[in-house]
């Protein structure tokens, strides 16, 4: 079984949609103005972003991107430092890891 794709509600589809591709090599295949978009990475699974006025999403929340070494993961982490997002260091718990709030309401993981 493989997964094919993800439904994601979001308080701003444009915002969230530039994270994806700026951080995570993220491509964009379609979208409709700030409610909707089809994202697909270079594996093919298939992120579509729809409006939502109400991201309730739990606390534990969270989507992840895993990252081929730890340097890539320290590089994705100083470069969402250099551009104002707070984050703390990677660390290593269940792997190298951190978190970090993205646009549009959910948390996101970064892990080698």
């Amino acid at each position: 079984m493989k997964l094919n794709h993800m439904n994601l509600t979001v308080t701003d589809v444009n915002a969230t949609r530039k994270f994806f591709e700026k951080y995570f090599n993220v491509q964009t295949k379609g979208n409709h103005s700030d409610s909707f978009a089809i994202m697909v990475d270079e594996d093919g699974f298939l992120l579509a972003l729809m409006k939502g006025s109400n991201d309730n999403y739990p606390k534990s929340f969270h989507i992840g991107f895993e990252q081929e070494s730890q340097e890539h993961v320290n590089e994705i982490n100083q470069r969402l430092k250099d551009d104002g997002y707070n984050v703390k260091p990677p660390r290593r718990t269940h792997r190298w890891t951190f978190y970090v709030k993205a646009p549009g309401g959910f948390t996101v993981e970064v892990f080698s």
